[in-house]
């Protein structure tokens, strides 16, 4: 039995659903609940791994989409995932934190991989269909369907941040790279940072003219279901595990927290570092202040996710050594993923959040914090190598780098006062609902619409 045929068709790395115990669910995450509403708008049909290995699974329709499974071995994870997008393009993307490893072997599968996306995209489409592709994982995707679909729309969002031409020009494969991505219509940016960059990579690498990048590379910040994190705010089962939460953590003057994946991107070493010496210098009380970070688990198959984590919880453990007392920590540290619901309730428990990202496409926690604490207060200590941090300029802006700068930003976050910090929050709220995750996908898909096609 061949595919069905759909007018609209997003693909990205995973469906926006998981299996457990035979069952599928509705998976949370940005890209789920900015992406799924545009699929059920259009009874459209969502390419992706189903996250099994070897399981051959046919299209199957879930909560108004036609989700379409793409087949992935153990082994093709590893290269293609674990390998060429988390250990060579993620760390060439987020400015050589970590040295990138460049395998051909692992290009092969991420070559091989993108491929059978892309086949799947083109089985689903139909004339003239409209097909958005999504991520470093996909950069390949847009030329493929190009190459055998001259007649569908083609638009590309690179969530992460793009490198420098400095940067981009190490990569073996860069020319690939480049014109797979430009075989989309439109391809859309976080910062016009990254838009510039690959605009110069595209010139100087490829050749391409000027004025025509300028056309179909564009910024597109992404954001948040606002309507979701105020009705969890609102809640009153939420509301009262914030209570809970404060209380468990021992009801401190100041809570402060971090809510992260376990990235090297995120800067979690570097609050942890600039806290300690905080404690140190005895401008916060140790006695008075908790700092509660939630590490969310992230790609443990690549050894430098793994080596972080441990340097991590060495952080803890000695700075929980030195200024814990009996029965009370003075950090609190948690290795698990948490629902919606939690995350909200951890907001409206804290006072402060760090975000100390030392390279993030987006970071929607700073957008699902400002939102959630709309009338309530609080501060946010933003890095400014964050894209949230050219939306929400009321912030306390920092350069996570900058240890001495980082120690007065969160000080000077837990001294501000009650209207400055609520004005500040409110403004950075308003700025969020006015521009949610839906005026994200309206925006970039009017523009590929009106969009010239794609040379070819």
């Amino acid at each position: 039995m061949g595919t069905e045929r759909h007018a609209f068709v997003a693909v990205a790395n995973r469906l926006p659903v998981d299996r457990s115990d035979g069952v599928w669910e509705a998976s949370p995450g940005g890209l789920v609940s900015a992406v799924a509403p545009v699929v059920r708008e259009h009874s459209g049909a969502w390419v992706g791994w189903a996250g099994t290995y070897d399981d051959d699974f046919a299209p199957f329709d879930f909560d108004g989409m036609s989700l379409v499974p793409v087949s992935l071995s153990a082994e093709e994870h590893r290269s293609y995932y674990e390998g060429f997008c988390n250990a060579t393009l993620w760390p060439l993307h987020h400015g050589l934190i970590v040295a990138p490893q460049y395998h051909r072997s692992w290009w092969r599968a991420y070559r091989s991989v993108n491929a059978r996306f892309a086949q799947a995209a083109v089985d689903a489409a139909a004339p003239g269909a409209t097909i958005w592709v999504h991520d470093y994982h996909l950069e390949l995707v847009p030329e493929m369907i190009r190459a055998q679909r001259p007649d569908v729309r083609i638009g590309f969002f690179e969530h992460i941040p793009f490198p420098p031409l400095e940067q981009i020009a190490q990569l073996p494969w860069r020319d690939e790279i480049l014109r797979g991505l430009l075989g989309a219509d439109v391809i859309g940016f976080q910062r016009e940072a990254d838009a510039v960059n690959f605009r110069h990579a595209a010139q100087k690498l490829l050749g391409r003219d000027p004025e025509e990048l300028n056309c179909r590379v564009g910024t597109y910040p992404i954001s948040i279901d606002v309507e979701e994190i105020r009705a969890a705010a609102e809640s009153p089962t939420v509301q009262e595990m914030a209570r809970c939460f404060r209380r468990d953590l021992g009801d401190p003057d100041t809570l402060i927290i971090g809510a992260d994946r376990l990235d090297y991107s995120k800067g979690i070493l570097h609050r942890l570092w600039a806290f300690e010496e905080l404690l140190d210098d005895g401008r916060l009380d140790a006695e008075r202040t908790c700092l509660a970070q939630i590490a969310v688990p992230s790609r443990e198959g690549v050894r430098a996710y793994r080596e972080l984590r441990d340097e991590v919880e060495h952080t803890v453990g000695r700075i929980n050594g030195r200024f814990s007392s009996l029965g009370r920590h003075v950090i609190h540290y948690s290795h698990h993923s948490y629902s919606t619901e939690a995350a909200v309730a951890l907001y409206l428990a804290a006072d402060i959040l760090l975000v100390t990202s030392l390279r993030d496409g987006m970071n929607l926690v700073a957008k699902e914090f400002v939102t959630a604490r709309r009338g309530r207060g609080g501060a946010l200590v933003l890095s400014e190598f964050a894209g949230a941090a050219d939306e929400l300029d009321q912030a306390v802006i920092v350069n996570p780098h900058d240890r001495v700068g980082l120690k007065k930003a969160i000080h000077h976050a837990a001294s501000l006062d009650e209207e400055d910090a609520r004005t500040r929050m409110d403004a950075m709220a308003d700025t969020v609902a006015a521009f949610d995750v839906h005026h994200w996908a309206r925006a970039f898909l009017h523009d590929l619409r009106e969009a010239a096609p794609a040379p070819t």
